[in-house]
């Protein structure tokens, strides 16, 4: 984005170094931004990965007889043995019962000829010798697959083993190749997919790779029909690994579904992009609830909450170019100020992320913008209302008082950075300090008897409703000294101040709060 003033365009996808992203592995590699990052525009973090089967660190998909459905991993590196094995004892008898055994090699030549999917994956070269030597390797789980099937039609693992390997060849092909191409591999890999979940319905790995698999197809088709269409299939697979993920009593809950809603809110992102403008709003806010709930189940899941951040900041770009407020409760500025309380939060948990450090200084900058761009665009003025995290209102009862009359519960300003959440009073509300310290030379010293909790303090946040408290959006922030009760302007405002609350408190504990106080201070 050249400019504050400039249209910025939320893009997901990036230039990240790898050249088509999945799911960000589970590496500190930083995604890379091509060119200057003030010129770049907010994207979404959609970091390359393999697919999930590989990052699980204990993968018990399993079928009925007990076999185990390798990861990716785990696979490579036990055919890695067993190529090593059998070219050290080429010319020795085998067991019949080893793949590499003279019965076996039979089998392979004919698989080979005979299947189209042996036919792509062995026509793939890898573009330098260790993708050779990967590619050596997969053509060999592959033939064992092939012959798996071929003595057994419903073996579903194998069919599903057999899928990663196509997707993983795919990721094999070089840029420039034609023969195959990469569309077909994944093509096979879906098909296989789709053979192996139609014989056992419940293999959510197998519904979230699949998803991937249809997602790296439609990026290649672009803003085309093709591409809404494998997109929608995408986002399908992505619902259907979710929810047979958090019914599956033996599967690990909290990874699989981070990033199975990750991914089913990017897809929905790039969807939104191509349907007509009346589904788009509906698509969004969907995405929205996805990366939500991902960083529910994980608070400080840095990618679901930038990715959160892009698409606020997509929707307030919208809802502007609309010229009407699309969101009666939220306004565009509204809308800015929230994408960059997570962008800001993304940032701190993992300052050393490029895109996250130019997205920051683009909000950054907004916040600093001078009386002229304030005069043209005062709805981008306070993205980041520094020094501050967040300032908005919010309705109180006096200070020390919870259980006074809801008449006495007055709505008033407040403000949270990274030391925790503040009261202003009449005359602070007209000149915001700079601190919420209470140490002495202080511009502005805090009225003493304004709510105020420190982020040390707090031990859970949560929305509630309680007879109790004035009608509304209520928020308990629970204390080492008790409960804090707060009534918001409305539930999208309620969001907006757990969200932010909670981050505050997260980024707290990771020791990550020198990094926000930078961020909104330095």
């Amino acid at each position: 984005m050249a400019s504050p003033s400039d249209e910025s365009e939320l893009q997901n996808g990036g230039s990240e170094a790898a050249p088509e992203p999945k799911v960000e592995a589970n590496t500190e590699a930083e995604a890379k931004v091509d060119g200057d990052p003030e010129q770049t525009a907010i994207q979404s973090d959609d970091a390359k990965s393999t697919p999930y089967a590989e990052q699980s660190a204990e993968p018990e998909l399993r079928n009925d007889e007990g076999n185990k459905t390798f990861t990716m991993r785990e696979l490579l590196s036990e055919l890695k043995g067993g190529e090593g094995n059998s070219a050290a004892g080429e010319g020795e008898t085998h067991d019949t019962s080893h793949h590499y055994s003279s019965e076996g090699t039979q089998q392979q030549h004919h698989t080979d000829n005979n299947d189209p999917a042996m036919e792509l994956i062995n026509s793939v070269s890898g573009v330098d010798e260790e993708g050779r030597s990967r590619q050596r390797i997969l053509a060999f789980a592959a033939r064992r697959y092939a012959s798996a099937i071929e003595r057994n039609s419903e073996d579903y693992d194998a069919l599903y083993n057999w899928a990663l390997v196509l997707q993983e060849s795919a990721d094999n092909v070089g840029p420039d190749s034609s023969s195959p191409s990469k569309d077909a591999l994944l093509e096979e890999a879906c098909k296989k997919y789709d053979e192996a979940t139609r014989l056992c319905p419940t293999l959510h790995d197998a519904f979230y790779n699949w998803a991937i698999a249809i997602s790296d197809r439609a990026k290649m088709r672009g803003r085309t029909k093709e591409a809404e269409e494998l997109w929608k299939q995408a986002t399908k697979n992505y619902e259907k690994a979710v929810q047979l993920n958090w019914n599956s009593p033996q599967e690990p809950l909290h990874d699989a579904s981070l990033e199975a809603l990750n991914n089913w809110g990017l897809a929905l992102q790039e969807l939104s992009a191509i349907v007509p403008a009346r589904e788009k709003q509906t698509i969004v806010r969907t995405a929205i609830s996805k990366f939500r709930a991902a960083i529910q189940l994980q608070f400080d899941f840095h990618r679901a909450i930038y990715n959160l951040g892009t698409v606020l900041y997509g929707l307030a770009e919208d809802t502007l170019r609309a010229g009407a407020v699309v969101d009666k409760e939220v306004s565009p500025n509204e809308l800015y100020s929230q994408s960059a309380i997570y962008i800001a939060a993304a940032h701190a948990l993992k300052p050393n992320y490029s895109v996250y450090r130019s997205a920051l200084r683009l909000v950054r900058s907004m916040a600093r913008c001078g009386p002229s761009l304030l005069r043209n665009l005062d709805y981008m003025v306070h993205k980041l209302p520094l020094p501050f995290l967040k300032v908005g209102y919010l309705t109180a009862p006096p200070a020390g008082n919870p259980l006074s009359p809801h008449s006495d519960w007055k709505r008033t300003q407040f403000v949270l950075n990274h030391e925790g959440l503040q009261q202003l009073n009449k005359v602070e509300q007209k000149q915001t300090p700079q601190t919420l310290s209470r140490k002495t030379g202080d511009a502005v010293q805090i009225d003493k008897g304004a709510i105020r909790v420190d982020v040390s303090d707090i031990v859970s946040v949560s929305a509630c409703t309680d007879l109790t408290l004035p009608p509304g959006a209520g928020l308990c922030i629970d204390t080492i000294h008790g409960p804090v009760f707060l009534i918001a302007d409305s539930w999208e405002s309620l969001d907006g101040w757990f969200d932010a609350i909670r981050l505050v408190y997260t980024i707290f504990a990771r020791g990550k709060s020198d990094v926000l106080a930078g961020i909104i201070t330095g």
